[in-house]
C-alpha cells in the first residue's frame, strides 16, 4: 500500500536526520508545528538546511543537494549570489535603520517603472503577501466597493489564499471565486455582482494551485471585462516576473491596472512592492485629494532596497531571463516525458514548474481535486534519498545557475524516483 510505502520513507528520512529531529523537537515547545511557514511542514519533521551557495544545500546532518526548489522560486539568482552580497555588504558599513529615506529606493522604483509598461508609480512593501493587501485596498478605495473577484487555486500570500474548500487565515473581503481559464465563469459574476466589484485579483499563470498557465484569450477576455466594466485588474505577478524583464504582460502583451511583484527581486530578503496606473497610483501621494495613508517599518529598509538595486540593475538581464525561461521550457518538457510513462505529468511556464499525479488535462484547480497526493509525496522522498531538493507538492523551480549539468543530475534522478515509486505501488 501507498500509506506502507510512504511510512517507511519517513522512516528512512528520520534516520538519515537525527539533528534535524532533535532540532524540531526543541523548536515545536515554542513555535506551532515547529515552524513559521505552513508549507515547511513535512512529516515526520521540516527539512533543516545550514547552509547554501549556488544550487546547492547543506542540510544540518551533512548531507548535501541539489536544489530544485530555491525557496518556493525566491532563490532566482541562486544561494549567496556575489552582486546580493556586496549590497548587503555595503549597507553593513553605512548603517541601516534610520527611519528615513534613502536614494536607492528612488532607483529600484525607476528600475521596476522601466520593466513594467503599466506601472507608473510604485509603493515598496516587506513582502509580496503585503503587496497584493495593499492593491486590494487601493482598488477598494479607488471604487468605493470592497468586493474581490478571485480565482479557485489562486494564492497570493498567507492572508489571501482562495482555494475551495481550504482553511486559510484570510483578511474578511467579501470574495466571489470563479473557475480559472473559464471565462463564462468570470463573466456570469461580473453580471451578478455589476458594480460592485473592487477588483479582479488574477496571476497570469495559476502560481500555488498547480503551475497552470492561463490561456491568453482568457486572460485578454478578463483584461476587456474589467475595462467594459471600469474594474481594476490586479496581476499578481510574484511567480511570473521572472518571465521577462517585464514579466508575463510584456510576454503576453496584456496590462494589468495594478500589478504586485516580490520575492526573488530582494535577491532573497523581504521585499515587495505594487505598481500600476497613475490615478490609481495617486491615492498614496499626500499632494493628491484624497489620499491615504500607508506605512510599514521594512517597506524601505536598506538591505532590501540596496540588494533589488543589485538585481534589477546587475543579474536580472534580459538574455539572462531569456535563458533561464527557455531552459525551463526544455527541462519540463524532458521532465513530462519521463513522467507520463508512470502516469504523471509535468505543468508550468518558464523556470516554473508542478509536478502532478494523474493524466488527466489540468487547465484549473477543479482537474486536481480528488487526485491521489501520497503519489508526489512519495517521489519527494525519493527525490531526496537521491539528493535533489524540490517542493514537497511537487513543486519544481530552476535559477540562474542550473545549467546543462545540474539539469541532467536532475533528470537522472527523477527517473530513479519514478522507478522507486513504481517498486513500491507494484510491492503493494
Amino acid at each position: 500500500m501507498l500509506d506502507d510505502a510512504l511510512q517507511h520513507a519517513h522512516a528512512r528520512y528520520a534516520q538519515r536526520r537525527p539533528m534535524s529531529a532533535r532540532l524540531h523537537a526543541s523548536a515545536a515547545r515554542f513555535l506551532p508545528s515547529g515552524t513559521t511557514r505552513s508549507v515547511l511542514d513535512l512529516t515526520p519533521f521540516p527539512f533543516a538546511v545550514e547552509s547554501g551557495w549556488g544550487c546547492r544545500l547543506r542540510d544540518v546532518d551533512g548531507h548535501e543537494y541539489l536544489d530544485y526548489l530555491g525557496d518556493y522560486s525566491v532563490g532566482l539568482a541562486g544561494h549567496n549570489p556575489r552582486e546580493v552580497r556586496e549590497a548587503v555588504e555595503s549597507v553593513l558599513v553605512s548603517g541601516w535603520s534610520f527611519g528615513a529615506v534613502a536614494p536607492v529606493e528612488a532607483e529600484v522604483a525607476r528600475l521596476l517603472c522601466e520593466r513594467y509598461a503599466s506601472m507608473d508609480r510604485v509603493r515598496f512593501t516587506s513582502s509580496g503577501t503585503e503587496a497584493n493587501l495593499v492593491a486590494v485596498s487601493l482598488a477598494a478605495k479607488a471604487s468605493g466597493h470592497t468586493t474581490v473577484l478571485g480565482f479557485d487555486g489562486g494564492y497570493h500570500g498567507g492572508f489571501l489564499s482562495f482555494a475551495r474548500g481550504s482553511d486559510s487565515l484570510n483578511v474578511p473581503f467579501e470574495l466571489t471565486i470563479c473557475d480559472y481559464n473559464d471565462l463564462d465563469s468570470v463573466t456570469s459574476a461580473f453580471r451578478a455582482y455589476g458594480g460592485r466589484l473592487a477588483c479582479v485579483l488574477l496571476e497570469p499563470m495559476l502560481g500555488s494551485g498547480g503551475r497552470i498557465p492561463g490561456d491568453a484569450t482568457f486572460l485578454q477576455g478578463v483584461r476587456d471585462l474589467c475595462t467594459d466594466h471600469g474594474v481594476v485588474l490586479i496581476f499578481d505577478e510574484v511567480q511570473t516576473s521572472r518571465t521577462t524583464p517585464g514579466g508575463a504582460q510584456s510576454a503576453l502583451g496584456i496590462n494589468a491596472d495594478l500589478t504586485t511583484v516580490g520575492k526573488y527581486i530582494g535577491g532573497g530578503l523581504g521585499f515587495g512592492a505594487v505598481g500600476g496606473r497613475e490615478d490609481v497610483m495617486c491615492l498614496l501621494d499626500r499632494s493628491h485629494e484624497p489620499h491615504f495613508d500607508h506605512s510599514g517599518t521594512f517597506n524601505n529598509n536598506r538591505f532590501s532596497m540596496a540588494a533589488a538595486a543589485a538585481m534589477l540593475g546587475r543579474v536580472l538581464t534580459a538574455e539572462r531571463l531569456d535563458d533561464l525561461h527557455q531552459r525551463g521550457e526544455r527541462l519540463r518538457k524532458h521532465a513530462d516525458e519521463l513522467l507520463r510513462t508512470r502516469g504523471f505529468q509535468a505543468t508550468g511556464w518558464g523556470s516554473l514548474m508542478s509536478i502532478h499525479p494523474t493524466d488527466r488535462p489540468i487547465r484549473s484547480a477543479a482537474d486536481l481535486a480528488g487526485i491521489d497526493r501520497r503519489r508526489v509525496q512519495l517521489l519527494f522522498h525519493e527525490l531526496l534519498e537521491r539528493n535533489v531538493y524540490i517542493g514537497r507538492s511537487g513543486f519544481v523551480t530552476l535559477s540562474l545557475v542550473h545549467d546543462d549539468e545540474t539539469d541532467h543530475a536532475f533528470l537522472t534522478a527523477l527517473g530513479e524516483a519514478l522507478d522507486a515509486h513504481d517498486h513500491h505501488e507494484w510491492m503493494s
